[in-house]
């Protein structure tokens, strides 16, 4: 490596990527996400429609799904992950892959019920994101 340069084929810092499924699985697809936030990972297991961080960095949801959290288990380096283009969560935070990555199983997961948005809270984040309910009564026709 010529002096003065850095390797640049590992992202950042990240030495852990993570994955959530209800899915057992022993490869992750081209196009999955990863994520560096075991937490959030775990989270995206029970497959939320939505998620809320708090200020605090707690993690509340919709999801209700048991799941299994993973971890990459191979090196991942720049060119086998993008961005999410369409993240709504803190930069860095949710990753695509661009290659087939072989999983580890770290275990199965549950949903808390602490971590569980309220009915009047989905209604909230629903109503502030201009989501419409899917549970509407039908119009009269």
């Amino acid at each position: 490596m010529a002096q003065g340069k850095h390797d640049e084929t590992l992202i950042g810092p990240v030495r852990v990527w993570y994955h959530g499924s209800p899915h057992r699985l022993t490869v992750l697809r081209a196009g999955s996400t990863v994520t560096p936030d075991a937490q959030l990972a775990r989270v995206f297991s029970h497959k939320p429609t939505l998620v809320s961080i708090g200020d605090d960095g707690t993690i509340r949801h919709d999801g209700s799904a048991p799941g299994y959290l993973y971890r990459v288990a191979e090196v991942v380096r720049r060119a086998d992950l993008c961005p999410h283009p369409c993240s709504t969560m803190g930069q860095g935070m949710e990753w695509l892959t661009t290659r087939d990555l072989a999983l580890e199983l770290i275990g199965p997961t549950q949903v808390l019920e602490t971590e569980r948005l309220t009915a009047g809270e989905i209604a909230e984040l629903r109503r502030q994101l201009g989501i419409r309910s899917t549970s509407s009564p039908p119009l009269d026709g």
